[in-house]
């Protein structure tokens, strides 16, 4: 006992003295750590279940709720936004919003590509059950969108808006464009929302509704809260209906990088080696600086916690919700190519079409979603300071 005793004592000083000096963990690798391939396929299989859900219709009413059900679930308190929508005579060539985008900053079309549009007919969906199940028409009227929000401690005055849009068309399941950035939202509201979590700063998650048609949701945002932000209500209660807005985040078709098309005008099967996450700000902007700024920002958390695809930043954001914030905050969006040059050109022949279902897309496919959904929770995560219990 005389030998053996200081022995073990001094292998549990030893052992305290290396506890001691060992850094704490990092929280946010740890909320990253969180994120599930499993759980982000099976939010968007979810989304799926009604189809394309086209705004002004049933299915998109179904999937609003079905939406907000599923974040109440997490513990993320939901609002919804309500507005009119009555759009104009539909375009007769059918190609919706198509590549307009370039014209306000998509960037130059280079390289090999084939003509993208919107799908409108029916027929061309080989699947029966999904075809009835896309076969009622938009009509105009009322239209809601629903968004949660994590409330921060110390600056809950101050929040930074996620979003993603969950209506889509062209007579699929809108699977990529956009269940992928739509569950990615999603996911990171699950996260954030768990109890053992707190950020300083508050984070809304915005599911967007009306995207397709010109980004309606987000305009309805923008025209009744805008003007509410970082006003105390009632005054005294500490309370911030609409804290300030430090920055909107989008995600807009998160899984599909293929490269561009062959010669042939067919696809590489595989995603290709050379994937990406894109970050895009727009360079023409009133915020260009800050948005930039920002872009950086999450290319950096990309470099530190994304486990398989490595982040690029470019200037030419167009066609998706944080377009009408461009002039207002910093605003960036996340994708799997750039909107304008690449998506636009061909580079995912499901954009809009009925090949935009579940069964399309392969586990590397979802990989590059997730890829995002880590880049973006890093970034946000250090953007509002949140922590976990030590």
């Amino acid at each position: 006992m005389r030998i053996i005793l200081p022995v073990l004592l001094c292998g549990m000083f030893t052992a305290a003295s290396a506890s001691a000096q060992a850094p704490a963990p990092d929280p946010v690798s740890t909320l990253v750590g969180r994120l599930d391939l499993e759980r982000y396929k099976a939010t968007i299989k979810g989304l799926t279940q009604f189809g394309d859900r086209r705004q002004g219709t049933d299915r998109n009413r179904a999937a609003v709720d079905w939406i907000e059900a599923q974040l109440e679930s997490y513990g993320c308190a939901t609002e919804r936004i309500k507005y009119v929508y009555d759009p104009p005579p539909p375009n007769p060539n059918g190609r919706g919003r198509g590549n307009t985008g370039l014209a306000v900053g998509g960037g130059r079309p280079r390289g090999d590509k084939i003509p993208t549009g919107v799908n409108t007919d029916p027929m061309k969906q080989p699947d029966e059950k999904l075809r009835a199940l896309n076969m009622q028409p938009t009509t105009p009227g009322p239209r809601e969108m629903v968004f949660c929000t994590k409330v921060g401690t110390t600056h809950r005055d101050e929040m930074y808006i996620v979003g993603g849009h969950m209506d889509g068309h062209g007579w699929g399941e809108a699977a990529n464009d956009d269940g992928s950035g739509t569950a990615l939202v999603m996911e990171l509201a699950r996260i954030f929302s768990a109890p053992d979590v707190t950020t300083e700063r508050t984070i809304r998650f915005a599911l967007w509704n009306n995207e397709e048609t010109g980004s309606q949701g987000a305009r309805a945002y923008i025209a009744q809260r805008q003007g509410l932000q970082g006003k105390e209500s009632p005054p005294g209660s500490g309370t911030y209906p609409e804290p300030k807005w430090l920055g909107m985040i989008q995600h807009d078709i998160m899984l599909f990088d293929h490269g561009m098309p062959l010669p042939d005008g067919t696809m590489r099967k595989e995603q290709r080696a050379e994937a990406d996450v894109n970050i895009e700000f727009q360079s023409n902007s009133k915020m260009a600086a800050e948005s930039q700024k920002l872009a950086w920002i999450f290319e950096a958390a990309n470099e530190k916690y994304a486990t398989d695809y490595p982040a690029a930043v470019g200037p030419h954001m167009t066609n998706t919700d944080s377009g009408p914030f461009i002039d207002i905050i910093p605003a960036i969006s996340l994708r799997e190519n750039e909107r304008g040059v690449q998506i636009g050109n061909g580079w995912d022949p499901q954009w809009h079409q009925p090949t935009d279902v579940f069964t399309t897309y392969t586990d590397k496919d979802f990989h590059l979603g997730l890829n995002a959904a880590q880049t973006t929770l890093g970034a946000v995560a250090g953007l509002t300071g949140a922590t976990l219990p030590k």
